[in-house]
């Protein structure tokens, strides 16, 4: 089949009732969007016959239009190709106005009253990581991703019923997927559950708004480990939540600090399997301490397990999820760290009584996730291809885990970077002497991206340190790394 290209010239209007001559209100239609800079040099112009028929006009008047132009310089004519705009056009076009001499005034529209309340307590946060380098955070080993065998599941999906992959997806998720990964959440995470518990969202961050709106009302109290998890942190006050900071030490969220501070809490936000960023593991006696905090103040708690299928230490503990007996736990994982960021893909396990509220949510205003991209996913998860890349990359996180810590021993006593049994990030306390904002700085500087510990904490925190992530660097990139900042750690970095 013939198909048409060029430029889609909606814009162009011809009345036919008006004084002027159809073919030059054409040409002065055209003229005005060449010098305008709505068609750019090498754009091509549509067929005359199609854009006869798009404007309603006959092919000749089109055709004179053209030529006219042609001869001005303004198009020419490339056989067997077609018309496009001249690359001569770049010296005659206007000039673009100044904003400064612009007739239109700028109106600034008025914020809606949780928007206002929410914007000034968000934590800035630049651009999610997109390049690997050291030490760039929360981006997995892009290079270790088993593209091939992924190219080859999407050309197959591709190639489905264009009812299958081009329509509206199932509102609470593709049911295959949503299949895998209750069996997946059963086998590695000790979590039994049904399918129909599991929701697909466009991502872990559209799972914590959605919970937060459902749960918490505006000004109601929610614990927040402190420092933690910046993107979660916003999604919460982005619902006018009121996020209580609540002290971690080596055991994780202080379940003490969080009664001292907030006992009528409406939720608690926590990250037990790696805490985010500090990477302790929270105890058994402290996830116990929490649920019986949260049944008692008749609170709900959110399990953000972001990384937890990559733990390589001796023994993984239990979810919060796992002996969740009273079903206060809301779990939620995400795809962007097992298998790659560009996907936006998550999921949210909700205890049995929430099952009816968020189908209803569901139905009524989410978008839901393209379902081509679910049965990919699926398909790598029920073929095993999900199971063998986390083993593999297991072994290739730890293994960048420990080079850098044996490389970190030359920066001992100015940064002394912790060891952490999971995910692919680790903290580097700062001596007293060394300054966060400055050394970040500095690194920066010289190509090396890392993270102030001040940066994910609601208030202050006696820890000064940066947040070094290893999972996305090849251990070269780790020894130069720590090279560099063993070189800039004199000078401006002090205190």
């Amino acid at each position: 089949m013939k198909r048409h290209a060029g430029a889609v010239l909606s814009s162009i209007k011809i009345d036919k009732n008006a004084d002027k001559k159809i073919s030059i209100q054409l040409y002065m239609a055209l003229r005005d969007l060449l010098l305008t800079g709505a068609l750019t040099p090498g754009d091509r112009l549509p067929a005359t016959r199609t854009l006869a028929l798009e404007i309603g006009v006959s092919r000749t008047t089109v055709i004179d239009a053209i030529d006219r132009l042609i001869s001005e310089g303004l198009l020419e004519a490339r056989v067997g190709a077609g018309t496009f705009v001249s690359e001569a056009l770049n010296a005659r076009l206007a000039p673009k106005p100044s904003r400064e001499v612009s007739d239109t005034v700028a109106v600034v529209p008025r914020l809606s009253h949780a928007t206002r309340h929410a914007i000034p307590d968000f934590t800035t946060r630049s651009r999610l990581p997109h390049k690997s380098q050291a030490f760039v955070t929360a981006l997995p080993a892009l290079d270790a991703f088993p593209m091939a065998q992924w190219a080859k599941l999407s050309a197959r999906h591709w190639r489905k019923d264009r009812d299958h992959i081009a329509g509206y997806g199932e509102p609470f998720g593709y049911m295959p997927l949503r299949r895998a990964i209750a069996r997946q959440m059963n086998a590695s995470r000790g979590i039994k559950c049904d399918p129909e518990q599991v929701f697909i969202t466009n991502g872990a961050q559209r799972a914590f708004s959605v919970v937060g709106g459902m749960l918490v009302n505006p000004g109601e109290p929610i614990w927040f480990e402190n420092p933690g998890a910046i993107g979660a942190r916003n999604a919460f006050i982005a619902i006018g939540a009121q996020p209580v900071p609540v002290d971690v030490d080596l055991e994780g969220l202080s379940v003490e600090d969080g009664l001292a501070k907030a006992p009528h809490f409406r939720l608690a936000f926590v990250t037990p399997s790696h805490q985010q960023p500090l990477g302790h593991v929270m105890s058994l006696p402290r996830r116990l301490a929490l649920l019986k905090a949260a049944n008692e103040a008749d609170a709900m708690i959110v399990e953000d397990d972001y990384d937890g299928e990559f733990y390589y230490g001796d023994q993984p503990p239990p979810t919060l999820k796992s002996i969740d007996t009273h079903g206060r736990v809301i779990y939620v994982g995400t795809f962007s760290k097992s298998l790659f960021p560009a996907l936006r893909l998550g999921f949210v396990l909700v205890p049995e009584g929430l099952v009816d509220s968020f189908e209803k949510v569901c139905l009524t205003w989410l978008s839901g996730v393209p379902t081509v991209t679910q049965a990919i996913v699926a398909e790598f998860m029920d073929e095993g291809m999900f199971a063998t890349h986390i083993r593999t990359m297991r072994q290739l996180y730890k293994s960048r885990h420990d080079i850098l810590l044996e490389e970190a021993q030359s920066l001992a006593g100015d940064i002394d970077v912790q060891p952490t049994s999971s995910g692919f990030h680790a903290v580097g306390l700062l001596s007293s002497r060394l300054d966060e904002g400055k050394l970040v700085a500095r690194a920066a500087e010289h190509g090396i991206t890392t993270v102030p510990l001040s940066r994910y904490a609601l208030k202050d925190i006696p820890q000064r340190g940066i947040v070094l992530g290893f999972g996305s660097c090849a251990p070269e990139e780790i020894r130069k790394g720590v090279q560099v900042l063993k070189k800039i750690l004199l000078g401006c970095c002090t205190a």
